[in-house]
């Protein structure tokens, strides 16, 4: 039986880990649940669509009941110090093992695959629940080392917050409105190692697991990514530089076909961190963590094929 991680407590602290290059995370996450100045918010953010979408939802919109964001670090102190202020995180800390005897769960969120490792190392040898932004990592040897920590008892979440956009919800897995799936594309902005998993994730949802080859026949700045399903289903990604992000999925089935396009990015933010909250309270995995690993070979074998010259690659 599932016990739950955090106990005893009236209100679980969060520690927020950032940030990285195009990734402002640690303003909207702690946003979403502390509350946030929204004079300063909207003139000094750098991240011009935080803003926009934060202020697009009334102030009951905001808050995770029994959960504060407490802590912060950045590598720059000052950034730290500016979603502190503009956040209403009450604490910047000098290191993240500062954090360590000071919070019940940590949010890592950064979005370089290759960095989670290290990252997420001295929280899992102190035995503290982590969720971990998307993608968890990119890169065989890393994922071997989530896979040993979870198998060993580690609490680790990761996601993509498109698996929680609403309008995808009527066609998710096991659900298959129409028809068994034929085909889905899907456009993605920025980088495959950074932004694919957008993209897989929110296809991953709707397909289910079962995934059997990956083939990049694209570029670092042009990834065009063939994927095939045991189903049968062939998927496309197109993920870029230049392209706008978004959430256009185009759905075929054998009984029909729709294009959807998410429009709420502040209620998909919410949902992930409200389900990292009810694990925290529960100890029961919202998703298995072999998808999460099923995913993370997908992200893999699309760099792998890339750089391969776009061959063909087993998952």
């Amino acid at each position: 039986m599932a016990k739950q991680l955090v106990k005893n407590v009236q209100v679980i602290r969060l520690g927020v880990i950032g940030m990285t290059e195009g990734n402002g995370h640690p303003y909207s996450w702690s946003a979403i649940i502390n509350g946030y100045e929204r004079e300063r918010m909207t003139q000094e953010c750098p991240f011009a669509g935080i803003p926009v979408y934060l202020n697009a939802k009334p102030s009951e919109d905001f808050g995770i009941e029994g959960v504060k964001v407490t802590h912060i670090w950045c590598n720059d102190r000052k950034d730290a110090e500016h979603v502190s202020q503009l956040s209403l995180v009450p604490q910047v800390v000098g290191s993240p093992e500062e954090m360590i005897s000071e919070v019940d769960a940590v949010l890592i969120a950064t979005d370089i695959g290759g960095e989670h490792v290290e990252r997420a190392r001295p929280f899992v040898e102190a035995g503290i629940p982590i969720f971990i932004d998307k993608p968890l990592c990119d890169n065989a040897a890393d994922l071997s080392v989530f896979e040993n920590w979870v198998a060993e008892g580690a609490s680790i979440l990761s996601s993509s917050s498109t698996r929680f956009a609403e309008e995808y919800a009527p066609y998710q897995y096991p659900d298959r409105p129409l028809g068994d799936w034929r085909y889905i594309s899907m456009p993605m902005a920025k980088r495959w190692e950074t932004y694919g998993i957008h993209a897989l994730e929110a296809v991953y949802s709707i397909t289910g697991p079962g995934y059997v080859s990956v083939r990049n026949t694209g570029t670092p700045e042009r990834n065009v990514v063939h994927l095939k399903h045991q189903s049968g289903a062939d998927v496309i990604i197109a993920c870029g530089k230049g392209i706008v992000y978004g959430g256009a999925m185009a759905l075929c089935g054998s009984e029909g076909n729709v294009t959807v396009v998410t429009k709420d990015t502040f209620a998909s933010f919410k949902a992930q961190l409200v389900e990292f909250a009810d694990y925290l309270k529960s100890g029961v995995r919202p998703y298995s963590f072999s998808d999460t690993a099923e995913l993370m070979r997908l992200v893999i074998g699309g760099i792998e094929s890339r750089e391969q010259g776009g061959v063909e690659v087993e998952v």
